[in-house]
C-alpha cells in the first residue's frame, strides 16, 4: 500500500522491509481521550471524553481495528461512540469508504478513501493511512492511530456513560498484563506479519520460530490457567485473541505460519472459542472482511488474488473452559 508523503498520497509500495525483514513504522496520531480532557499518561495533548463526541474508523479486517471494537462491545459504548467500517480490499489508494459487503462509508464527511481523513486531519501529514482512527468530531483531527493506546482510553476514559464498568487494565495487574504484551506483540501479533512479509529466507524463518515458541507457550499457560492472567480476562486477551481469530483462515496459508493450526492446539483453541463467545464478540468478526482483504490485498504474497473456500471453521463449538 501507499502514504502520505508532505500531504499527498503516493500509491504503491513504500518500503517496509530492512534487510529481508519486515519493519512495521509507529503510528503517528498520539493523543489521549481522559476523563476531563488532562494529559495523557506520558503527557500527551488531553481530549475530554463526552459523549458523541468521538468516532471510530475501523476495517473488519484489521486484527489491530478488531482490538477496539471488541472494546467497544464489551464496554457497551456503541451509543456513545460512534463507527464507520471501510471496505475490506485495500488498493492503490488504500483504505476506501466503497459502500458494499457491509462497508458503511464515511457518514462524517462522505469521503472516498481514508487518506482523505488523515489530509482533512494534517494537510502536511506524512505517514502510513491505518486503521483504526478515533476520530474528534468537535475538533474535526485524529485523536489516535494506536490501537493499544486506543483500547485503554476506551477501558476507562468513557466509565461514566459505559454499559458495563469492568476494567481490563486494573491497577493490581498491569505489570502482569504488560509483560504478556511484550511477549505477545513482537513474537504473534506482529510475529505473523513478520514471517508473512518476510523477503528473506533466515528473516522468515526467525520470525516463524519466534511465533510458534510463543504460542507453545501461551498453550502450556493456558493449561493452567483460564485466561492470560489468572482467571481476570484482560486487555491482554483482547489484544491475543484478534491474532487467534484470524489465524487458521489466513496466517496458515497466506503468511506461511504452517506448522499447526491452532485448532490443533486445544487450549489455545478453546480459549480463543470462549473469548468468541463472549456476549457481542462474534458480531465483531466477519471472516469474509478477513479472507477478502488477506487473500486479494497483498499479491505479492498471492499474485492470484484467489480467495480460498476453506477451512471450514466453527467458533461456537463448546470451549470447556469453564
Amino acid at each position: 500500500m501507499g502514504q502520505l508523503v508532505d500531504g499527498t498520497w503516493k500509491s504503491g509500495e513504500v518500503a517496509r522491509i530492512k534487510d529481508g525483514a519486515f519493519d512495521r513504522p509507529d503510528s503517528t496520531f498520539r493523543n489521549w481521550v481522559t476523563k476531563d480532557g488532562s494529559a495523557g499518561p506520558s503527557g500527551e495533548a488531553g481530549f475530554a471524553a463526552e459523549v458523541d463526541r468521538y468516532h471510530l474508523y475501523v476495517s473488519y479486517a484489521c486484527p489491530w481495528a478488531h482490538r477496539t471494537l471488541v472494546m467497544r462491545k464489551l464496554k457497551k459504548l456503541e451509543d456513545i461512540i460512534s463507527v464507520s467500517v471501510v471496505h475490506w480490499h485495500m488498493g492503490d489508494e488504500g483504505w476506501s469508504f466503497r459502500k458494499a459487503d457491509g462497508a458503511t462509508g464515511d457518514p462524517l464527511y462522505d469521503k472516498a478513501f481514508l487518506h482523505e481523513i488523515y489530509q482533512h486531519a494534517d494537510p502536511q501529514a506524512t505517514c502510513k493511512v491505518t486503521v483504526p482512527v478515533l476520530w474528534d468530531k468537535k475538533k474535526e483531527t485524529i485523536v489516535s492511530n494506536e490501537s493499544s493506546e486506543i483500547i485503554r482510553m476506551l477501558n476507562s476514559a468513557f466509565d461514566e456513560w459505559a454499559g458495563d464498568s469492568a476494567d481490563f487494565y486494573p491497577d493490581e495487574l498491569r505489570s502482569e498484563i504488560d509483560a504478556i504484551n511484550d511477549l505477545v506483540y513482537p513474537n504473534i501479533n506482529n510475529g505473523v506479519y513478520r514471517a508473512g512479509f518476510a523477503k528473506a529466507q533466515d528473516k522468515y524463518e526467525g520470525a516463524y520460530d519466534d511465533l510458534f515458541g510463543a504460542l507453545d507457550k501461551l498453550e502450556q499457560r493456558l493449561a493452567e490457567s483460564r485466561y492470560l492472567v489468572g482467571d481476570r480476562f484482560t486487555e491482554a486477551d483482547i489484544r491475543l485473541f484478534t491474532t487467534l481469530i484470524r489465524f487458521d483462515a489466513v496466517y496458515h496459508y497466506h503468511f506461511k505460519c504452517n506448522r499447526n493450526r491452532i485448532d490443533e492446539m486445544p487450549n489455545l483453541a478453546g480459549y480463543m472459542r470462549e473469548i468468541y463467545q463472549m456476549d457481542g464478540v462474534a458480531e465483531t468478526v466477519r471472516m469474509d472482511h478477513i479472507k477478502g482483504h488477506y487473500y486479494t490485498s497483498h499479491p505479492d504474497v498471492n499474485p492470484t488474488r484467489i480467495v480460498p473456500k476453506g477451512p471450514i471453521l466453527n467458533f461456537d463449538r463448546p470451549h470447556g473452559r469453564g
